[in-house]
Parts: C-alpha cells; structure tokens; sequence
C-alpha cells in the first residue's frame, strides 16, 4: 500500500515522499495514522545518518491485523508505543520490559526484534527504517503487535498520540521511577511537553512544592498553569549555577528539594539537579542526553543519586490506562497541552516552532 511519509536523510534535513507498506505478517498490526506529536527527538532523527522515516508519538485506526494478534482488530481506535519487548529476554523476565534486550529503538544501529518485517516499509523500492520502529510520520505504518494498546472513546487522537511519548516519560518518571509520595518537594528544570508532564504527574502524586526552572517566561507561565507552585527563571550570569542552588534552597526550607528532573535536552544542564536536591535526594535526567558530560564529583555528596529513567518505566499494558483514568478525571490537562496542529506537509514550521519553544506541544493531523 503506498502513503505519504516524513523522511530523514540523515544529514539535517527531510523530505516529504512516498513510501510503500506491507500487509501484516502473523505479529504484525497495519495503523492508518490519524495524528503525531512532534519532539524533541524527532529533529534529532534527522541527523540519525541514514535514511528514516521520522516520528515516534502516534495514533490511529487499525486497517488490518495478522493471525496472531488477538487483543486488537480492525477499525479499533490505538495508541502507539515504541516499547516493543520480547517478553523472552533476561530483562522481560524480569519485568523491566522497557530494557528489553532483543528489541531497541530503530535510531540504535543494530538489528532489531523490534521491527516489523523487514520488507515491511520501503523507500524508492529499499527497505528504511522506521523512528524507534513506528515511523509515526506517514499516513500508515506497519509495527509489530506489542507497539499497540487501546485507546478509551473520550480520548481524542491528538490526545493520545502524545501520550505515545512525552507525556508517558514524564507521568512515568513521576509515578514509576521517582515514586514520589505527598508531602514531597519537586523541582523541574525545562517545561516544555516533558517537563510540563512532570509538573503535573507530581501533582497528582501530592508534591507540596513544584518548583518550575525555565528561561522562556512563557514556558514559566505555562508551567504555573500546570501546576507549578513556584517559578524560576534563571540568571545567564550564574555560570557555576551556585545562585539557582541557593534560590531552589531558599524555597525548600534551606536543604534542597527531594526530587529535581532535567528536562531541557541541554547537555550542560544534565548533572545540574545534583545542585538542587538535599542530601540523600534523587536527580532525574529525563530528556535523553546523549553528549559526553563532565561532572565533579562533589556534587553527587552526599548520599545523593542520579537516574537516567528510560520512557518513565513504561508498561503499556499497564500505564496507559492509567493515564487515561487521570486524563477522564481531569487530573492530566492534555487537551492544553497541545499549543498548535499542523498538516504533515508543515512539518518544517511544527519543527521550527518547537526548537523556537512557541509551542507546548505540537501535533501533526492526518486527513
């Protein structure tokens, strides 16, 4: 079948093309895209160094199923998620199916169990890889049956494709990794789609103080709508970031907060929440830095520690019911969180806009 995809060239660009999708194999689910979130990642993507098609946070229709997909049929409304396990592996055994070690993200160049068969999408008559095995860019994609989960009737498709993501890491983050209980005192540094997620998961969660840290005053104002209780907007002369430990400890009763997330895919900001938490406190780098960092090691004294979360431990089985029973109370505010929607052919602009920080998030809708 022939649609329309987003394609990476790896070089920094993309173009607009089409692309051809298979019939599902036995494992295999066949989804007519109907909306994609935009990331953080999805620029990224474009520098991947090999041809791709772009995008990870989808929803859509499910056109056709193979044989051996029961738990979905045809015409079913679904959400997209790019943990895919195995369910054999030594880590799925153990439950930590987000480190499944047979399936990883499409951008690790290494085969993949994650994929749908390997004639599955092709470009120009090739096979091409998919963004973390969706490829949620393009009009179909074809994923295997583990990358599904129903979505409930109230959830627009804008709504859940992006929960497909960044709303999954940082309602994860909050609720799976950092477990934080009420009472507890917050930070976020970065409130863009990430870290607005977290803002309000810690909310839900009881945190008594959520302390918002970002340099673009709409993002700060943002982040009060969210939940945010109070706000911080950084001084560009406060190099050694002494100034903001001392402000985040001026609101934390002088020790520093329990938990602080980095959420700004700044690399030089990545060990910096190990300045704003107390001793014995947890720094959380949520948005997938993966430039080589240096830290002095003071700063992880004393008892202090450091996770790097992958996808906020996410089970989709288990979370995105979850998320759509807060998202139903009115505890999760998705709907605002959605700045602007765009068509796939302005795709460049929703790209543009999200690296300028005009949007909280944007949305691709398939007609």
């Amino acid at each position: 079948m022939q649609t329309t995809a987003a394609i990476a060239d790896g070089f920094g660009r993309f173009r607009i093309e089409p692309i051809e999708v298979a019939l599902p194999k036995s494992d295999e689910v066949l989804v007519k895209l109907k909306a994609a979130g935009i990331c953080h990642t999805d620029h990224a993507s474009m520098s991947w160094k090999r041809p791709l098609v772009m995008g990870h946070e989808g929803a859509g229709i499910v056109c056709e199923t193979g044989a051996g997909v029961t738990h979905v049929k045809a015409g079913d409304r679904v959400v997209l998620n790019w943990c895919i396990p195995c369910g054999r592996c030594f880590q799925c055994d153990r439950g930590d199916t987000v480190l499944c070690e047979s399936s990883k993200p499409a951008h690790i160049m290494k085969p993949s169990q994650g994929h749908a068969h390997a004639q599955g999408t092709l470009l120009r008559g090739h096979p091409v890889d998919r963004s973390f095995n969706l490829g949620t860019l393009a009009g179909l994609t074809l994923v295997r049956k583990e990358a599904v989960t129903l979505i409930p009737p109230n959830v627009s498709f804008a709504v859940a494709a992006i929960s497909g993501c960044g709303v999954m890491t940082g309602f994860g983050s909050v609720m799976n990794i950092a477990r934080i209980q009420a009472g507890e005192t917050v930070v976020v540094m970065g409130c863009g789609g990430v870290g607005l997620n977290i803002i309000q998961s810690a909310t839900i969660a009881g945190a008594r103080k959520i302390i918002a840290i970002d340099n673009n005053p709409s993002a700060l104002v943002r982040a009060r709508q969210f939940g945010a209780s109070d706000t911080i907007a950084p001084d560009q002369g406060d190099g050694e970031f002494s100034g903001l430990a001392d402000r985040v400890r001026d609101l934390t009763e002088g020790r520093g907060a329990d938990y602080a997330f980095e959420a700004t895919s700044c690399a030089r900001l990545a060990f910096v929440p190990l300045l704003l938490i107390r001793d014995g406190g947890t720094a959380l780098q949520v948005s997938g830095i993966n430039e080589n960092v240096n830290v002095p090691m003071p700063w992880f004294m004393w008892n202090k520690h450091y996770i790097t979360p992958l996808y906020g431990g996410c089970q989709p089985a288990r979370d995105f019911p979850k998320m759509f029973e807060h998202y139903s109370k009115g505890e999760l505010k998705l709907n605002e969180l959605i700045t602007r929607t765009y068509s796939l052919e302005q795709l460049g602009e929703a790209i543009d806009d999200m690296m300028a920080g005009r949007n909280a998030k944007g949305v691709i809708i398939f007609e």
